[in-house]
């Protein structure tokens, strides 16, 4: 697998507050805002964090992990007996999940097609 990214996602009840908790944690706002429901910091080339307030993104542990493709990544990953989810068309990147055996949700994006929104 060549990983070119992974964010640690974090479910908040409270964005706003769990923002301004965050800005003051890590001494700036975050980098992008790419849906109402999620924010997330660029905190080094190859990682960062997102809080978001939707139980479908962060209910329990998740992990983002972007990849040079998806497509082969779930022939890999079938071979090893891991059946990723159909691919999932999203406003920037191709995306594929499975839940691991503790039903954390693992998420494979391709590489954003264009910038995220500033926040």
């Amino acid at each position: 697998m060549n990983l070119q990214k992974i964010y640690t996602s974090l479910f908040t009840a409270d964005l706003a507050a769990a923002e301004g908790w965050y800005t003051k944690l890590i001494g700036r706002g975050p980098d992008h805002r790419p849906m109402a429901t999620l924010v997330h910091w660029e905190l080094f080339d190859h990682g960062g964090l997102m809080l978001s307030s939707s139980a479908e993104i962060a209910a329990r542990g998740v992990m983002f992990l972007y990849v040079d493709d998806v497509a082969a990544e779930r022939r890999r990953l079938q071979d090893l007996g891991i059946a990723l989810g159909a691919d999932i068309e999203g406003d920037y990147s191709t995306l594929a999940q499975v839940r691991d055996p503790d039903g954390n949700l693992i998420t494979l994006a391709s590489p954003p097609s264009r910038p995220f929104p500033s926040a």
